[in-house]
Formats: structure tokens, sequence, C-alpha cells
């Protein structure tokens, strides 16, 4: 039930915005727009294909829905969580939170002094420089006087269970003192693990893209040695388990980086640079070799074979999530694919989806054949409960091959057929 008059309309219902709009139901009254209206109907019948909140508890949340702009009431603050991705030359695509904005703009009551808080990732000056501008265009509104603008950056972890939206310490910003005190109290409302009031909103937006950039970084280095070691034929998870003792490292590991943050994020950063007159070079040499890995990768699982049938077990961007967004995995199955047939099996992924974005099959059956070289791409828990069944999908000649060196118990049963990176 909600204890506070005001209301809140949140524009965006996925990974991020749906978990933030049933937190914000505790406190508040609660309005999610999305303008697929797919997506809508599954949520009032209680489906989220996210997987990040259950039928149950959306239920009993409360939270009214709508893919209908006008069904929105006068809300006092609105909170924009859409994607915002790169495009085909790794640019940023700011279209999809220009188009929210002037949804949002559609939206404005000037009468209830409303707050606009962005969440969705954006270099240092797209909310105060491109989106205010853009709602005071379309409307007439003065930024500052009419409506007000915050931001408070998002920190979602996709199949995180642990560091939820009402766990995580919310860090966040607003144009004036009056507004950074509002968007506080909204989110304090939501988190029992505190705000962090930013010194401006560009601090807010610098803050969440180099989160991310960081992360893309120290893999990047992880990344690069295990193809040095790889070259001295020393396993990189050898020298981890042994550097892993001292008391600081750092416990990075090797992998894919796809997603919708750690694999975009950092072109965000770097195209402000360029702009800035500034050559980013760590953080596109981090990218040039994190994009680069899945071919690598390939290219080691293939060795001196040429096998006739593969399988690639895994298409989502990480373990246990259904999320398919710039999943480098697509990358590796094409590189595999060059010269011989590949199979595709996972049990979270969306077969349309799947299809759509990456022209890519699914099928549901291929646990049931055997192949010349089985790569376990991401290692969701469905398939390390198996563990024996993925040894009898490998030929007697045959090869396994675990990214992640998420199963390394199969080397008992397989000895050297079993290979990782």
């Amino acid at each position: 039930m909600a204890c506070d008059t005001q209301t809140v309309v949140v524009v965006g219902l996925g990974y991020v915005g749906l978990p933030l709009a049933v937190a914000l139901c505790k406190t508040t009254e609660c309005w999610g727009f999305d303008i697929e209206a797919k997506r809508i109907a599954e949520l009032r019948e209680g489906w989220d294909r996210t997987g990040e909140i259950n039928a149950e508890r959306l239920s009993n949340s409360g939270l009214k829905l709508t893919d209908q702009p006008d069904a929105c009431p006068s809300a006092d603050i609105y909170i924009v969580t859409v994607p915002t991705p790169v495009n085909a030359e790794n640019q940023p695509d700011l279209s999809i939170v220009m188009a929210a904005t002037r949804t949002v703009a559609g939206m404005l009551d000037a009468a209830r002094r409303p707050v606009v808080i962005f969440e969705s990732t954006v270099y240092p000056g797209v909310t105060e420089d491109m989106c205010g501008p853009e709602i005071e265009r379309l409307t007439g509104l003065k930024a500052g006087v009419d409506f007000f603008l915050g931001y408070s950056p998002e920190r979602i972890n996709p199949g995180d269970r642990e560091h939820t939206i009402d766990r995580i310490t919310k860090v966040v910003s607003g144009q004036d003192a009056d507004t950074l005190e509002r968007v506080a109290k909204l989110y304090e409302g939501v988190t029992s693990g505190g705000v962090f009031r930013a010194a401006s909103i560009k601090a807010a937006e610098a803050a969440k893209v180099i989160e991310n950039a960081q992360r893309d970084i120290n893999i990047a280095f992880v990344n690069e040695i295990t193809q040095i070691f790889e070259k001295l034929d020393l396993s990189v998870w050898d020298v981890l388990d042994a550097a892993r003792t001292k008391w600081n490292f750092l416990p990075f590991q090797p992998g894919l980086v796809g997603g919708h943050c750690i694999g975009v994020d950092p072109y965000y950063l770097s195209h402000l640079a360029t702009k800035l007159g500034k050559n980013p070079q760590v953080i596109l040499a981090g990218r040039d070799t994190n994009d680069t890995m899945a071919k690598w990768m390939a290219e080691i699982a293939l060795g001196d074979r040429r096998p006739a049938s593969i399988l690639v077990l895994g298409l989502t961007f990480k373990e246990d999530v259904p999320d398919l967004r710039n999943s480098k995995v697509a990358d590796l199955i094409a590189e595999l694919g060059a010269d011989a047939a590949v199979t595709v099996h996972d049990p979270f992924a969306d077969a349309d989806e799947a299809r759509h974005e990456y022209e890519i099959e699914l099928d549901s059956t291929a646990l049931d054949r055997r192949y010349d070289l089985v790569v376990l791409a991401v290692p969701h828990a469905a398939y390390r409960a198996q563990m024996d069944q993925l040894g009898q999908l490998v030929n007697e000649d045959g090869r396994f091959f675990d990214i992640k060196r998420a199963v390394p118990e199969l080397r008992d049963t397989l000895g050297a057929r079993y290979a990782t990176i």
C-alpha cells in the first residue's frame, strides 16, 4: 500500500525499470509504461520474461501497467529506464532515450513541478545538455523552473539475487539542492543500502560509465594474459589460482564480454573523450581485446581439427539469465561455423529472439545427439547439474571445450578430450 501522496511513472519496463517500479510501489503510487504492447500484456498475466520479478510479487505489487502514454496520470516524478546501445560503428545510439524523453515531455504537468530522472547509461552531459533542452523545446517549459532534472544510474545486474534494487547503494543527483533532496528521498524509500548524493548530474553520469569501463579494462587484461600464457602451454586458470592467494589481487576471469553494460558503456566514454580531443587509448585497447576474444577462442577450440559437427551450449550473454543482448557467443558461433555445421542449445534463451537478433536457430533436442566438438560457452546451472550427460555429448574422438572451466570434473572422465582456455 502506498504511503506517499506523490505519483511516479517509470518509462521502460525491462531489466532495470520493472524491478524499480515494483520496489517503488512499496512507498508510492507507481505506473509502469512501456511502448511494447506484448511486454505489457505479459506483465499483466504475471510473466516477466527477464526472470527478475516472479508472478506473485508482480501481482501483489499494485503496479499499474500501460502501453499508452495518455493513460498515465499527471505525475510528480518520471523515471526513464530505457536502453542506450551502440550502433554498428560502436557509436552511442541515443535514439531510444531521446524518444523516451519526448514521451515524457508529452506527459508533463508544470503545475506539479515534476522531476524527470534518467537512469539510462549515458556519457556526462546528456541529461542536462540534450534531454532537458529537448523537453524545453517540445513543451515551452523551463528546466529548473517548471520541471527539474535528476540522474540516478542503474546498477541492475541481471540474474543477481544479492545486489538487488532494494539492497544496493543508489547514487542520486539533481540540478539543484531541492531537486537532489527530492530524488534522494524517493530512492531512500526503495533501498536499504542508502543513497549517495553525487556532486552533480554530470558526476553521477560519469560514475556510472566508468564503473563498467573499469571492469571491461580489467577483464581485457586477463583476456590478454590468457592469450600470452596459451603460447607457453600454460593454463591461465592455474596462474589465477596461485595469484588469488594474495590479499589484494583482483579476481577477474577471462571470457566473452557482452551484455547491455560492460560491452557497451566504454564506447560512450570513448565517444566523449574523442569529442573533447582526447585519444582514449586504454579504453579502446580494452574494448579491442574483448571484442576479438570470440575469434581467438574459436581458434583455440578448433585447434588443428576440422570437426564435422559442433554443439555450442549457451547463447545468452551470461549464465542463468535469458538476456541475449550483445551476446558475444553469437560471434563465437559465427567463427566456429565457418567450416562446419553448428548446433546451438540454450535452456534460457527465447528461440524467436535468437532468430531475430542473430539468425541463430536454437535446437531443443540438441542434447540427444553426439558431436565432434562441444563448446560450453555459457555454464548455466542446468548444464552444470547434468555433468554425466555433458560428457556423453562428445564423440569417441571428439573434444569438450569448457571456456570458463565450469566443469573441470569432466577431465576425470574425458581425459585429454577435455580442454579449456
